[in-house]
């Protein structure tokens, strides 16, 4: 029976809030049933960095006594960071941790799994590592910053058959879920454009000062550190401040455009744009920096065989003023689909006035709320409710042997595209596209490198 859209909208709101609850805890799962379930789950740490300590090892232990799971090991390249790891896990836990130097001492602890939060450009290489090596994975986005690490990691975790999650949370979040729901059933109607910002006044944004005036080479390992870029000599900046530095990190593309542009994938069904330009520049923070602290990219969206079909997204974002924050707006003919407000409105529709003149039928969506999770913008959040959510549907398809997680490989490797993309434009003035058979960014009628 073709439900109203009222009805849709209603059933979409109530199973989307089940999902909340499922994943801020208010929903108990039992595990008893579950083949396996008595055997703990060991999971390693690989990469003590901020983003785990405040938010990802709290969302992991939130749920790890019921669903049987414990942090063994924390591996860092950096001993002041394995220290820290085993203080953080004492005054979380009262427990004591083991250590691993690197990631060759890890794998022969033999981990169920890892949580990965080290360097952008490391983990799709380290991703690779960890399913050779037999062990599930939660991996921070951006989930690649090249083509080639992009290709290498999705082969290798395609033969080795392990849970993969990438750190895209939207993914776990019921507005996002009814969004999208929202958008497949065909009542939102064509999607004609997308508008998305992501502004903040920071100086401190990835800025690490005083850890860089206390590091030193001999602390960790610069050339491991390095793994597949170019060799250049010790930078304290470019090991700790990765973020501010092509190629250890493509900047604003790969930490923020990565997590809304691959909403656009998933609500869409699109796997990438079908063009990138994109401009910028260092217009506030002279600091020596290489990434850009301000940036817009233009995207051409639609299937390759049909060019007529299609859609437009715009992405802004700044490091040097606020105003205007997180916002991603998706428009049809019939109104508007805003995930900040979390509200959908016939904003801009097609009126009966309009529509006359064309001998055509108006077309208005109706007002509704989406289910109220609000999108953080500072990087220490905290377990947030969506990073809760995300995290326990992770440990609970590894604990089901289940492959299909809330946001698998193939998510993160259609956002790299689209992050590739951007960095492809704006580091060569040229429109990027992507070659679908050589599996390449192009840019000015070439491969897209460093």
């Amino acid at each position: 029976m073709e439900n109203s859209r009222r009805s849709f909208i209603k059933n979409s709101v109530v199973g989307a809030t089940g999902l909340s609850l499922a994943g801020t805890g208010m929903w108990a799962k039992s595990y008893g049933n579950i083949i396996g379930s008595n055997e703990k789950i060991r999971v390693g740490i690989l990469g003590f960095s901020d983003r785990f300590r405040h938010s990802l090892g709290k969302a992991f232990l939130k749920y790890a006594p019921e669903m049987n799971f414990e942090f063994f090991t924390v591996c860092d390249i950096w001993n002041r960071r394995r220290d820290e790891g085993q203080a953080w896990y004492k005054e979380q836990t009262g427990e004591t941790i083991g250590t691993a130097r690197n990631t060759d001492e890890l794998w022969d602890q033999k981990p169920d799994a890892v949580i990965l939060s080290t360097a952008d450009f490391q983990h799709a290489l380290h991703l690779a590592e960890a399913v050779n090596a037999g062990a599930h994975v939660y991996c921070e986005k951006p989930y690649a910053e090249t083509m080639d690490d992009a290709n290498f990691a999705l082969e290798a975790a395609k033969k080795a058959g392990k849970v993969i999650q990438i750190g895209s949370q939207r993914r776990s979040g019921p507005n996002y879920h009814a969004a999208h729901d929202y958008i497949q059933s065909g009542k939102f109607g064509n999607i004609v454009a997308v508008e998305m910002t992501w502004n903040v006044n920071q100086p401190g944004r990835w800025r690490l000062p005083h850890l860089t005036s206390q590091i030193k080479e001999t602390d960790t390992d610069w050339r491991r550190y390095l793994m597949n870029r170019p060799y250049e000599p010790w930078d304290p900046r470019k090991y700790l401040e990765y973020r501010l530095f092509w190629p250890y990190s493509s900047g604003i593309p790969g930490q923020w455009m990565a997590h809304q542009i691959d909403t656009v994938h998933w609500f869409s069904h699109l796997d990438y744009p079908r063009s990138a330009v994109a401009n910028g520049g260092i217009y506030q923070w002279k600091d020596g920096r290489t990434n850009f602290d301000t940036m817009t990219a233009v995207f051409d969206y639609g299937p390759d065989d049909k060019p007529d079909e299609g859609f437009q997204v715009i992405y802004s974002s700044r490091f040097s003023n606020s105003s205007g924050g997180i916002k991603e707006w998706y428009f049809s003919n019939g109104g508007k689909l805003d995930l900040d407000t979390n509200r959908v409105n016939s904003d801009g529709g097609l009126t009966e006035s309009q529509a006359s003149r064309m001998d055509m039928e108006p077309f208005l969506l109706d007002d509704f709320e989406l289910p109220q999770i609000k999108v953080e913008t500072s990087a220490v959040t905290g377990a947030d409710p969506l990073t809760n959510a995300h995290m326990q549907n992770w440990m609970d398809c590894v604990r089901r042997n289940d492959l299909k997680s809330n946001a698998p490989i193939e998510a993160g490797y259609t956002h790299s595209i689209a992050n590739i993309m951007v960095t492809a434009a704006l580091r060569t003035g040229q429109q990027a596209t992507f070659d679908p058979v050589a599996k390449q960014v192009m840019a000015g009628g070439k491969v897209f490198k460093y």
